[in-house]
């Protein structure tokens, strides 16, 4: 019999899968995005963002105008929509870093995953499901958040803006890791805060969990599931998603 080891945190023994487990294994796969999923940072973001349109006279950015335009894009190419009339390529690149600055500076010191998240991690890996992370951050912003948290050696792929000519909602970047992850579409569910990400995962034929990081349970549709924590959650919880 093939043996395992168990992810626990700290855990190091290898254990025989339990048929629960065994049930459960490459079954599905679950795929994350990061802001506002992994990390309720999106507050951070606003902020950055409304920094940036003062600084450059863009005047003040409204909740509404940030949460529908401007979350779960690529910074470079709302960047680039915004002011992109008025500078260059180059200073785009600057504008691109400042607001990165902005950011890191402000949510660095609250840096912290979302309650539940690594419980449920750890059930998810033990029970054998596939994992991947499928964002519209940068590279650099990816290693800012997992060099703070340790739950990058949950995930078997991690799929950035860099990889995809299309963003949300654009389903292409989730497409690509169901892809990576050698699971169809119809076995996979994806974890979203965003407007354009939720429209991506259902646009690719996915399970969609709606978190409330960033709009009310009302905003967040259409969904299969909506949580404010990872706290209720557990491998099983996760398959019986699959069985209707």
């Amino acid at each position: 019999m093939v043996l395992k080891k168990k992810w626990g945190l700290g855990a190091s023994n290898l254990i025989q899968p339990s048929p629960k487990e065994r049930a459960l294994e490459s079954a599905f796969a679950v795929i994350f995005d990061m802001d506002g999923t992994l990390i309720d940072n999106t507050p951070y973001h606003y902020k950055s963002w409304k920094e940036l349109f003062k600084k450059h006279g863009k005047g003040d950015l409204t909740k509404e105008t940030y949460y529908t335009e401007i979350s779960g894009v690529p910074v470079f190419q709302s960047i680039k929509r915004i002011f992109g009339h008025d500078y260059d390529n180059a200073r785009l690149e600057k504008l691109f870093e400042e607001k990165e600055e902005f950011y890191r500076k402000a949510y660095g010191p609250h840096v912290k995953a979302i309650n539940g998240l690594e419980s449920l991690l750890t059930d998810l890996k033990a029970a054998g499901v596939k994992m991947a992370i499928a964002t519209s951050a940068s590279i650099t912003d990816i290693n800012f958040i997992l060099e703070r948290i340790p739950i990058r050696n949950y995930f078997d792929e991690i799929i950035d803006s860099s990889m995809v000519k299309e963003p949300k909602p654009s389903p292409q970047i989730f497409l690509k890791a169901g892809e990576a992850l050698n699971t169809p579409s119809e076995n996979c569910v994806v974890f979203e805060d965003s407007l354009a990400g939720i429209k991506a995962a259902n646009s690719g034929g996915m399970k969609v969990v709606g978190i409330t990081t960033g709009h009310t349970a009302d905003e967040l549709h259409p969904v299969n599931l909506v949580i404010n924590d990872y706290t209720t959650l557990s491998a099983a919880k996760m398959a019986a998603l699959f069985k209707n």
